[in-house]
């Protein structure tokens, strides 16, 4: 397959700096920021002691977060898929020594974890359709692509990402192609919608064709021993810590301040105490170097109880005034009237904070106290809990998907209890068991919801369990239709001591709404900024290996 990518000019290197004299400001205290700290130690040599993480929560990880107890109930937010294909990640993993045996990697625990055969993903329930007897598994084996379907996927492909521009996927497909079996494996595997970007839509295409021949049973997928905050986050942050790194929380960064010169030269960042409201400001030497993460799609998340639904979703008026600050920062950098020097190098931020009616969907996270529903659904589905995946329900109005990982997926969790998440990426229909949208329901009717589809008996497990809601207005925010310049560079132009991280700037190939995106946008960051001749290892391609293209092909015309 030929690829044409929008492709950014190569900035100009910049000079070796003195690491000795480096003071390292990250704003964000996501992966990004995490990511980006671990080797500016390890390849910046950058003393730890004079790296600064401004964050404006209580803890770090920012989307990558999991929290609760078995008395509350536990939270994930969003889960995300880990696979060998992420060679930035696993580097990244391959610095960080495991809280359980500090003599291994996380990334050394991750391998054995995976390598158990009792761990290994390959889903027996893929897809479940409703029969007339109750749910039927669906035989995923064949795609159910047409002759046509396959043109079009052949085409968006094939097609440069200046030919596809700013249009949706359904502008290139018929409405068949939403209903095959193919469509509804990969748009619940990466959270696609209809109306989302062509352009990210052919780029997971190539990034992940590796996958095609097994789609079907997810069997490409690493999983972590625990939830990835507990799994990943913690054993960073521990790491960081230890080695002196300096951790600011419930600090908003609300605005930097720039030299009055033709070249962007961050010299102040202003900030704001979320507990107080005090000020301050930080002054950055023109030897110093700024990291800044970029919007957020967990901003304005709104948790539920088990009896409430969350908040309605926010006008883009809220979102500026977040408790983050994330999309009023970036939005403050783009504006031509706060900053008039360079504000052209921001890209565009109300595209992606601005359409929450396309870019929202809801996630749950269900806590058993009995172990009815596991043994059923182990007993159901042929998996035993870890080993399936996900499980996608296909004629539910909320397209639902829910995923049962290994217990205990959290480190405090007790013996007797289990763990599952799962999400709706249509909340605002009304459910096929519970007639309201999605988005207005409590935990228990989401959970009651769940269980007409499986049919299973509501007792003893709905008066046993906890389901926390969780509405996410941005989660697919950075998929949205977009044109050239609406995502800034990683080194903006003409910068001497910025970059930018995250889910929302642009790099070539590579694919966003992924923990890898993250990883290599501060890699290129660090090397960048400081210097070095290193580079992020280049995004897998598997299309150059005959044998991936064979076995996708051979999947396609099923």
């Amino acid at each position: 397959m030929s690829e044409i990518y929008f492709t950014p000019p190569t900035p100009k290197p910049h000079a070796p700096r003195n690491p000795a004299e480096v003071n390292a400001y990250l704003v964000g205290g996501g992966i990004a920021s995490l990511a980006a700290a671990t080797h500016l130690i390890h390849d910046g040599h950058v003393p730890p002691k004079q790296i600064h993480i401004i964050e404006s929560g209580p803890v770090p990880g920012g989307s990558m977060d999991g929290a609760g107890t078995a008395e509350k109930g536990y939270v994930l937010r969003g889960g995300r898929m880990l696979n060998f294909s992420y060679l930035c990640t696993y580097d990244l993993l391959a610095l960080i020594p495991s809280l359980k045996d500090p003599s291994k990697t996380v990334k050394q625990e991750l391998d054995e974890f995976n390598a158990v055969p009792g761990n290994k993903t390959n889903a027996h329930a893929r897809v479940v359709a409703k029969g007339e007897n109750g749910p039927e598994i669906v035989d995923v084996s064949k795609m159910g692509l047409s002759m046509k379907d396959r043109k079009d996927l052949l085409f968006v492909a094939e097609a440069s990402e200046k030919t596809l521009g700013a249009k949706r996927i359904d502008e290139f497909f018929g409405k068949a192609f939403f209903t095959t079996k193919f469509w509804f494996m990969w748009d619940t595997m990466f959270a696609f919608e209809p109306w989302h970007s062509a352009v990210e839509f052919k780029r997971y295409l190539h990034r992940f064709i590796q996958e095609f021949p097994r789609i079907n049973s997810l069997a490409g997928v690493d999983r972590t021993p625990y939830n990835q905050y507990d799994s990943i986050i913690l054993p960073i942050e521990r790491y960081l810590k230890a080695q002196g790194v300096e951790f600011r929380h419930e600090t908003k960064v609300t605005s930097l301040t720039f030299a009055p010169t033709d070249a962007m030269t961050a010299t102040e960042i202003h900030f704001a105490s979320t507990k107080s409201g005090a000020t301050g400001l930080i002054h950055i030497e023109p030897h110093d170097i700024c990291f800044l993460t970029l919007g957020s799609m967990t901003s304005c998340s709104s948790l539920g109880t088990n009896t409430t639904p969350p908040k309605p979703l926010p006008t883009p008026e809220q979102a500026q005034t977040a408790p983050d600050g994330s999309w009023q920062l970036w939005a403050s950098l783009a504006n031509p009237t706060a900053n008039p020097q360079h504000y052209a190098k921001f890209g565009n931020p109300s595209n992606f904070y601005t359409r929450v009616e396309e870019s929202n969907w809801l996630s749950f996270t269900v806590t058993l106290n009995d172990p009815s529903f596991i043994k059923q659904y182990e007993d159901w589905s042929g998996n035993k809990a870890g080993t399936g995946a996900l499980v996608t329900f296909k004629d539910s109005n909320w397209l639902m998907s829910i995923v049962v990982p290994h217990q205990p997926h959290f480190i405090n969790q007790p013996e007797n209890v289990q763990v599952f998440w799962g999400y709706g990426l249509f909340p605002a229909k009304n459910g096929n068991f519970v007639d309201k949208p999605m988005a207005e329901c409590s935990g228990e009717e989401i959970f009651r919801e769940l269980l007409g589809h499986l049919n299973f008996p509501l007792e003893p497990t709905l008066g046993t369990s906890i389901t926390i809601p969780c509405m996410l207005p941005y989660i697919t925010s950075q998929f949205l239709t977009r044109k050239e310049g609406d995502r800034p560079k990683v080194i903006p132009e003409g910068s001497t001591n910025l970059a930018l991280l995250g889910q929302y700037v642009e790099m070539e190939r590579d694919t966003v709404f992924t923990v890898e995106y993250s990883v290599r946008a501060a890699q290129m960051a660090v090397h960048e900024l400081m210097g070095t001749k290193m580079r992020p290892r280049d995004v897998y391609r598997g299309e150059h290996h005959v044998g991936v293209l064979v076995e996708a092909l051979k999947m396609l015309l099923t």
